[in-house]
């Protein structure tokens, strides 16, 4: 099937926005990921119009228990999911194997997040896939690649951001008071959300190319090599040479300050205050320039070294202003940005988030909807978007059956019965008009 070839009308309904085509309208896509890393990079193919079809084994994706959750559907499993059909197949069972065979003739995208060696041991490896498809794209994301010593390790986003620096490289940069680290990780799943990304760029790449040579191709994404790529800082790691005293090391945006005003709100100031330019923009606007003369703060290293006396002042100023707005206005009068420091819900029920539709609602199939953020792209000529409501595992069978290889409700009920198909839907579910 070519790139942008209508499939019919098998469109989701959509929150908020034009039934129109989006950019990867025509695009059919195989999604044998679970968790986060390939379920996020298959969601972008499906918030960008393609129809991706879950693959569930009977166990489900581990994230279908997560919590909070409402009506058998877990909010975790919505925001990633949303959107995407879902059929779930025993995928032991040989039989099982030759109807995802048959879907491959009929799909331009496999994507799936297996430790290496597993999609071989099911008879769905990329050589067995493309011999059936020459066209097909086959996306596999890996912890530390499919070669190489560690590649059997397991691997989830807080052990990759272990091996790859990550980690301790944020503990470090904020040490107790007395020097030591208290080493904790961090709360979100980078390794698996860049992984993402990283992942969905190399398949829209790879159905380009496809478009020039008529060919598939296998890309493989490592969640190691990722964190190693995303690590603006990797430079100044390995950097063996001399440094210029005058100036600092690669930014160091952790050095930059968390200020509270008067009403107690805190504001974050994108600028290092030791930092040539900056330290003048930082003195102009809190009314001090014989901060310039001042012997301790002369030069880049001589306000290293009184850093903490330099953030006293920075501190103390700050808390004369009422609030963030009027600080803000200040620092924008002198070049500098300024952020608030917001939680999820502050942004989420924000102005700003009305007005782009950051935040949609997806139906939880329960008569209510869950709150889950939107795409950040925009087309000008394509519709791109949340779309379509969760599904429960398997509750597409026998429509994507049907659809992509005729088989009848008699064939379906067969396959249920055989134990190759199996669904959970709860009987009080609703299904969004």
């Amino acid at each position: 099937m070519e790139v942008g070839t209508p499939r019919g009308d098998h469109s989701f309904p959509s929150q908020d926005r034009e039934d129109l085509e989006g950019p990867l309208t025509g695009v059919r896509v195989l999604d044998f990921t679970r968790v986060l890393s390939g379920p996020h990079a298959a969601r972008m193919l499906r918030d960008m119009g393609a129809d991706v079809i879950k693959i569930e084994p009977p166990d489900g994706d581990m994230t279908r228990f997560a919590n909070p959750r409402i009506g058998g559907l877990s909010s975790y499993f919505m925001q990633q999911n949303s959107g995407k059909r879902n059929i779930s197949l025993d995928m032991t069972k040989p039989q099982a194997v030759e109807l995802l065979l048959d879907l491959v003739r009929n799909v331009d995208i496999v994507i799936e997040n297996f430790r290496p060696g597993v999609m071989q041991r099911m008879g769905l490896s990329y050589e067995t896939l493309s011999a059936v498809n020459p066209r097909l794209i086959y996306a596999s994301i890996t912890g530390y690649g499919s070669t190489g010593v560690w590649r059997n390790r397991r691997a989830y986003a807080s052990v990759i951001g272990a091996e790859t620096g990550f980690t301790r490289a944020q503990c470090d940069a904020h040490p107790n008071a007395d020097g030591s680290v208290h080493y904790t990780n961090d709360p979100h799943s980078n390794g698996d959300v860049y992984t993402s990304l990283e992942c969905a760029s190399a398949m829209l790449a790879a159905l380009y190319q496809r478009e020039r040579t008529g060919r598939g191709q296998h890309v493989e994404v490592s969640m190691a090599q990722t964190m190693l790529y995303v690590n603006e800082h990797v430079h100044n790691h390995l950097w063996d040479g001399p440094v210029d005293p005058d100036w600092i090391r690669s930014f160091q945006p952790g050095d930059y300050p968390v200020l509270t005003v008067a009403n107690g709100d805190k504001v974050v100031i994108s600028g290092h205050p030791a930092e040539r330019g900056t330290f003048d923009r930082f003195a102009e606007a809190m009314g001090t320039p014989e901060l310039v003369n001042d012997p301790r703060f002369a030069s880049v290293a001589s306000r290293l070294e009184h850093l903490d006396e330099l953030l006293t002042l920075i501190h103390a100023w700050a808390l004369t202003y009422p609030d963030a707005d009027a600080v803000e206005k200040v620092f924008d009068q002198y070049g500098l940005a300024m952020g608030v420091l917001r939680s999820v819900r502050d942004i989420a029920d924000s102005e700003w988030a009305a007005e782009r539709n950051a935040i949609v609602t997806v139906p939880d199939r329960s008569g209510g909807g869950v709150r889950v953020p939107n795409v950040p792209w925009s087309f000008s000529d394509a519709t791109a978007g949340v779309s379509g409501y969760p599904r429960f595992r398997g509750e597409d069978n026998a429509e994507v059956l049907r659809e992509l290889l005729g088989l009848d409700d008699a064939a379906v009920g067969a396959l249920h019965e055989s134990g190759v198909l199996s669904a959970r839907v709860p009987s009080q579910s609703q299904r969004p008009l």
